[in-house]
C-alpha cells in the first residue's frame, strides 16, 4: 500500500517555483563594456574606467545647450555658469532631500540645474528635482505615500530561503509606475534636448562595478521599452542586495542576448557627480567652449558625525551595525571626493546634511512620523535660506 502524500498547498507550490529562479547568462567579464541596451546604445556609462563615451555625450550636451540659448546673449567664447545637484542615498532619510528641494523653491533661490544625479533613495527624488519646482507636488506626494508596506513586501521565512531577497519590490514598482509616466518621460526628454543631464547610479552585481545611467537619453530614445527601463533603473538603484530582489536588465553583445543583475547603487557609491579629469577632457575637445563657472550642490540624506548605537551581542545585530558603519564611512569619503573635484575644477561647493540638532526616534524602517518630521525639519531650514556648508568637514 502506497503511503498517503498530501497535495502541496498553493503557497508551497509558489515557493518551490520561486526557488527555481532562472536568468539568462551573465555578460562574460571581457564583454562587460560592450553590452548595450537594445535600441538605446548610449543608455549608460562605465565611469570607473574609460571616460570616452561620457566625454562625447557631455560635449554634445554642451552643443545642445548652446543651441537652446541661441536667442539669448551668450558670449561667443564661453558657456554660461552651471549648477549641479547630487542627491545621496539614505533610505527613509531621503525625505530630507525632498524637504530641502521643496523649501528651496519656496525661498525663491533654487536655480535650474545643468546636471542632476541620484543614487538609491536619491534616485526617487532626482527626476523631479531635474524637472523643476512645478514637480515639487509630485515629490511631496511620493513622500506622503511611503510607508513600510508601500516600498517592499516581506516574504515568508520559508520563501526567503528559496528566493533572491527577503522582500520583493512590487509595492515600490507600483509607486514608481504611478509617478513616472509617459508624460514625465517626455518632459525629461525635452530638458535633455536643451543640454541638461539626469543620471542615476546602480551596481552591476555580476561585474561588481558602478553603472551610471543616462536617463535623458533613455527618455528621448523613442525605444519601445524606454519607460519600462527607466522605471526599472529607479527600482534597481534602491534595491539593497539580499534584502530586496535584484532587477534583471536585458542587454546584447553583437546580437547575443545576456542579462545583467542590478542592485542598489549605494553598494559602491553613496553620492556622485562626475569623475575627476572630466572638465580637463571636455576643455580639450576641438571647438569646446570654456564654462564660466560651476556650482555644486550636494544633499546628503544623513548626518556627518558617527551615530552611537548600543549593539546587542547577537550575530545579526553585530553584522548590521558593522554594515551601517561602513556605509556611513563610505558616504563621508564620497563627499570628500566631490569636494576635491570641486577644488580641482574651481567649482563652488555647497553641502546640505541632517544636523546633529535633528533628534527623532525611528521605530521601524520608513516610519511615517520620522519621515514627516525630517521633511518638516529640512523644509523649514531651506525655506528660510539653507546655510549651505562650504566643505564636508564639520
Amino acid at each position: 500500500m502506497k503511503p498517503f502524500l498530501p497535495r502541496p498547498s498553493a503557497s508551497t507550490m509558489n515557493m518551490l517555483r520561486e526557488g527555481c529562479l532562472q536568468r539568462r547568462d551573465a555578460v562574460p567579464q571581457d564583454l562587460t563594456e560592450q553590452a548595450v541596451i537594445p535600441g538605446i546604445p548610449n543608455a549608460r556609462y562605465w565611469l570607473d574606467r574609460d571616460l570616452t563615451a561620457f566625454i562625447v555625450d557631455a560635449s554634445l550636451a554642451n552643443d545642445r545647450e548652446v543651441e537652446a540659448l541661441a536667442d539669448t546673449e551668450l558670449p561667443t567664447d564661453a558657456l554660461p555658469l552651471a549648477y549641479y545637484l547630487a542627491i545621496s542615498g539614505g533610505g527613509d532619510a531621503g525625505t530630507f532631500a525632498a524637504g530641502i528641494i521643496a523649501g528651496w523653491s519656496l525661498h525663491g533661490s533654487r536655480p535650474p540645474f545643468k546636471v542632476v544625479t541620484g543614487i538609491s533613495a536619491g534616485a526617487l527624488v532626482a527626476p523631479f528635482a531635474y524637472l523643476g519646482p512645478e514637480y515639487d507636488p509630485v515629490i511631496l506626494g511620493i513622500c506622503s505615500a511611503i510607508g513600510p508596506k508601500d516600498v517592499f513586501h516581506a516574504r515568508s521565512v520559508l520563501t526567503r530561503l528559496a528566493s533572491d531577497g527577503i522582500a520583493d519590490s512590487k509595492p515600490l514598482a507600483r509607486l514608481i509606475a504611478k509617478y513616472i509616466t509617459a508624460d514625465v518621460l517626455a518632459a525629461i526628454a525635452a530638458q535633455y534636448a536643451k543640454g541638461r543631464l539626469l543620471m542615476i547610479g546602480t551596481t552591476d552585481l555580476d561585474a561588481g562595478r558602478p553603472v551610471t545611467w543616462n536617463m535623458g537619453a533613455i527618455a528621448s530614445s523613442g525605444a519601445p521599452g524606454a519607460l519600462h527601463l527607466f522605471r526599472n533603473i529607479m527600482i534597481a538603484s534602491m534595491s539593497i542586495p539580499g534584502a530586496v530582489s535584484p532587477v534583471m536588465i536585458d542587454v546584447e553583445v553583437d546580437g547575443q542576448q545576456f542579462q545583467e543583475m542590478h542592485v542598489d547603487g549605494g553598494v559602491l557609491t553613496q553620492v556622485f557627480l562626475y569623475p575627476p579629469g572630466t572638465v580637463m577632457a571636455l576643455n580639450s575637445v576641438a571647438g569646446a567652449r570654456i564654462r564660466r563657472a560651476r556650482h555644486f550642490y550636494v544633499i546628503r540624506n544623513g548626518k556627518l558625525e558617527p551615530q552611537w548605537s548600543g549593539t546587542k551581542r547577537r550575530t545579526l545585530s553585530i553584522g548590521g551595525r558593522a554594515i551601517s558603519t561602513l556605509i556611513q564611512t563610505q558616504g563621508i569619503s564620497d563627499l570628500n571626493h566631490i569636494y576635491r573635484i570641486a577644488q580641482q575644477d574651481g567649482a563652488d561647493f555647497n553641502l546640505a546634511y541632517i544636523g546633529a540638532d535633528f533628534i527623532c526616534p525611528r521605530n521601524q524602517k520608513f516610519d511615517g512620523e520620522y519621515m514627516k518630521r525630517l521633511f518638516d525639519y529640512a523644509f523649514q531650514l531651506s525655506a528660510q535660506g539653507y546655510p549651505w556648508h562650504k566643505s564636508p568637514h564639520t
